[in-house]
């Protein structure tokens, strides 16, 4: 079974980075569920050593074109993993978009320890990740940050700005699609609490 339906041509400098694990720590103090938010990519997704050395409990996949696995960290916990799937452009719907960063509120609230048959898990940070974490997963957590951390990020563009300069991202990101549903997500009062 494949599980990862990944494009036949990317940018070489893309291409370069989609080899290696890349985590970059977004935000602390995000509740009792969650000890911080952190961006990053595909591989790193698959890395437990990586994520164990982040402190990386869980992560969330808002593509839908990859699967990642079920992850056993060196410490013998398994990582959990959630999946919220979009497109890399045209053809998602804003409730869907609003639902990942529900979906980080509800990981924040409270940390849920699982059952005595479940597998060993341990609590920890979020990676939020898509393919490259530069479009899907970097819309969440800007919208994330704006409308969780206002006083710090009192705009969307504030927390994307954020967000350009910790992963050194293009302007070309998120994709203008992106941009659009995160705006349609704000005028409609998706995520309002």
């Amino acid at each position: 079974m494949i599980r990862h339906h990944l494009p036949d041509t990317v940018p070489a400098a893309e291409a370069a980075e989609d080899q290696k694990p890349l985590i970059w720590r977004a935000a602390g103090e995000i509740g009792p569920g969650l000890d911080g938010l952190w961006l990053g990519n595909l591989p790193a997704a698959e890395d437990g050593d990586a994520l164990q050395q982040a402190g990386i409990g869980a992560s969330l996949n808002l593509a839908m074109n990859i699967f990642p696995g079920p992850l056993l960290r060196p410490d013998g916990t398994h990582l959990r993993r959630y999946q919220i799937g979009l497109l890399d452009g045209p053809g998602n719907a804003a409730e869907t978009l609003a639902a990942a960063v529900t979906l980080i509120d509800g990981l924040a609230a409270v940390y849920t320890a699982g059952k005595p048959h479940y597998p060993a898990h341990k609590r920890g940070g979020l990676l939020v990740h898509c393919r490259g974490g530069r479009s899907r997963s970097v819309t969440v957590l800007a919208l994330w940050l704006h409308l969780r951390r206002p006083g710090t990020y009192p705009s969307f563009d504030a927390a994307l700005a954020h967000l350009h300069a910790l992963r050194g991202l293009e302007q070309s990101y998120p994709l203008p699609p992106m941009l659009a549903l995160a705006q349609e997500v704000l005028n409609r009062g998706l995520c309002a609490r």
